[in-house]
Formats: structure tokens, C-alpha cells, sequence
């Protein structure tokens, strides 16, 4: 199996340790990619350092992807660092408006809450796909995998309106650019992550998770095992889907025991 091997990776939104983006990152560096990770803040320093490997096989910058110059020169660095951009996961935004900007419940929402939550959750994707997706064209060879959720595609959460329209414009853009990019050996895939338990989970979404099928709720690790197989060469004829990794919880109509 030829996987990953060799090839460049980039993996946004890996600030957490406990994170989806940090996991994959790490599983991705294991399976034998060179991994560049990036986040907002410098802390993505520590996580390189946990990372492991050398200056030849790991990568860290710290960028704001809501930015263009900023995402530009993020490609320019990793791409000096440790070659073509062969994989892009875009993990990164955030389920929650930050605390300085008021706003959940939709009829109560600023225009910059809006604003700011379609920015962090798909504006990054945007941009940086844009940015990496001409090389990986011009090379006939690619796999991008974008975070999206099962709130948005498939499900609803009151007071998360701008989060789910992200992530379900997400699945619409993944779609229709598997289409464009699939003639030149480009992949595009989704994965749709339940409820999965990170370092930032509220004890209500914990609780959410062990009403799932599978009785808790999925870990980090779980969803980058997933990423990988989508990054390898192996999943070249899988191109335009949303994969949910949910413990089965949207298969089902009862959430709690009859």
C-alpha cells in the first residue's frame, strides 16, 4: 500500500493538542508524509516540537487564513520547506462566535457575528485551496479533504446557524470542484465528524456523544484515520462525498433510550 509516503501534506487548524488537525497531522507524519500544520497563534510551535521528525519531513507557520497574503505565504514557506503541496486538509474554524463578538441565536445576530463565522469556516477554505489547487493541477496529482460536520450537510443545532451554512456550503464547493478538479487527478472529499471529543467539548456535547450508537462519542484519532485514507493514493477513485464518521448517530430517529 503506497499511502501516503513521500508526499506533502498541509494541515490547517492544528493549534490544539487535542484537536481533529493535530491528530491528522500526527497520523499523516506516521504514515510516512512530510507534514507542514499551521494555526492562528504561536503556539503551533508546540505542536511541531510534539510532531516529531526533522526540518526535512515537519513544517510549522502560525497564519491568519482569513487573510490572502497571509495564506500565500504560508504555500511559498511550505512549499520551500518540504515541496509540493500534494495533500491539503482543511480543518481549520471553530463551532463557537469568539467571545468578543455576541450573537448565536439567529434572529438576535449581528451582521459581523455572520460575517465572522462564514469567514473562519469557509473563507479559510477558499483561500487556501485556491492557493494550492494550481500546482496540484499542473502536477496531475492531488487530495484535498475538507473538515465539514453533520451539522449543516445533514442535521440542525439551534443557535449554530452560521456554522452549519458554513459547512454545508463547504459540501456544495467540494462537490462541484471535485468535478472540475477530477480530470486532472485531483481529489476532493468531505468528512462529516459527529460528536467528537476534543479538548474544548462541553460536558453537553460529551453526553450527546454516548447517546449515539455507538454508545460514546468518537475521538480525534478516529477522524484522522479517515483523512489519511482520503489523502492516499489509494482513494483516487473517491472524489466528491461527505464520509460521516458519527458513531451512527444520524442514522437514527430515537437520540436517547426508549
Amino acid at each position: 500500500m503506497a499511502g501516503v509516503t513521500g508526499k506533502t501534506a498541509l494541515v490547517t487548524g492544528a493549534g490544539s493538542a487535542t484537536g481533529i488537525g493535530f491528530a491528522t497531522a500526527r497520523l499523516l507524519h506516521q504514515a510516512g508524509a512530510k507534514v507542514a500544520i499551521t494555526s492562528t497563534t504561536n503556539r503551533i510551535a508546540d505542536r511541531l516540537a510534539e510532531l516529531g521528525g526533522s526540518a526535512i519531513d515537519s513544517f510549522a507557520l502560525p497564519a491568519d487564513l482569513t487573510k490572502a497574503d497571509q495564506v500565500a505565504e504560508l504555500v511559498a514557506a511550505t512549499e520551500q520547506a518540504l515541496g509540493p503541496i500534494d495533500i491539503l486538509v482543511n480543518n481549520a474554524g471553530m463551532t463557537q462566535i469568539s467571545g468578543d463578538i455576541s450573537g448565536g441565536r439567529f434572529a438576535e445576530m449581528a451582521e459581523d457575528a455572520w460575517d465572522y463565522g462564514i469567514d473562519i469556516n469557509l473563507k479559510t477554505t477558499f483561500l487556501v485551496t485556491r492557493a494550492v489547487l494550481p500546482g496540484m493541477i499542473a502536477r496531475g496529482y492531488g487530495r484535498i479533504i475538507q473538515m465539514s460536520s453533520v451539522t449543516g450537510p445533514l442535521v440542525g443545532i439551534s443557535g449554530s446557524s452560521v456554522y452549519a451554512a458554513a459547512k454545508a456550503a463547504m459540501l456544495g464547493m467540494t462537490r462541484s470542484l471535485a468535478i472540475e478538479a477530477g480530470p486532472f487527478g485531483v481529489t476532493v472529499n468531505c468528512i462529516g465528524p459527529g460528536w467528537i471529543q476534543t479538548g474544548s467539548s462541553s460536558e453537553a456535547e460529551i453526553a450527546a456523544g454516548r447517546h449515539t450508537p455507538a454508545g460514546r462519542p468518537g475521538t480525534p484519532e478516529e477522524i484522522g484515520h479517515v483523512a489519511v485514507f482520503l489523502a492516499s493514493k489509494e482513494a483516487s477513485y473517491l472524489t466528491g462525498q461527505l464520509i460521516v464518521v458519527d458513531g451512527g448517530n444520524t442514522v437514527q430517529e430515537y437520540k436517547v433510550a426508549l
